[in-house]
């Protein structure tokens, strides 16, 4: 086993195919596209690229710590108490436990992803 990994962020393996829950789903129709990539930790941490088409999601947290990295498309982050945040390919950002928002995919959006339960 190595220590040191690279994420694919045009991974050539077949993605998990999802939608949101009924109960987070606000508008549009989006589809979610998970290349899983690694864990560790024992299931605590993982990582991999996430995609989603255009619409609009309840997003909550829970316990769970996210970092991303947007490597393409656009999103529209509202937090539950405060104002949007638009991130578009480059840029990064964490959502925290506790984080409860709306997740507006603009476009298209592939982002790497690193969550910590």
């Amino acid at each position: 086993m190595t220590l040191l990994k690279t994420i694919d962020t045009n991974p050539a393996f077949a993605p998990r195919e999802s939608t949101p829950l009924p109960e987070r789903l606000i508008t549009g129709n989006p589809s979610f596209k998970t290349w899983a990539q690694d864990v560790a930790r024992g299931e605590m941490i993982h990582t991999g690229i996430w995609e989603a088409t255009p619409g609009e999601t309840r997003s909550i947290k829970g316990e769970t710590f996210e970092f991303c990295h947007i490597l393409a498309g656009v999103v529209e982050i509202t937090p539950e108490d405060g104002d949007p945040v638009v991130y578009k390919a480059g840029d990064s950002f964490i959502m925290k436990p506790g984080f409860v928002g709306v997740w507006k995919t603009i476009e298209t959006v592939r982002k790497i992803y690193v969550t910590v339960m």
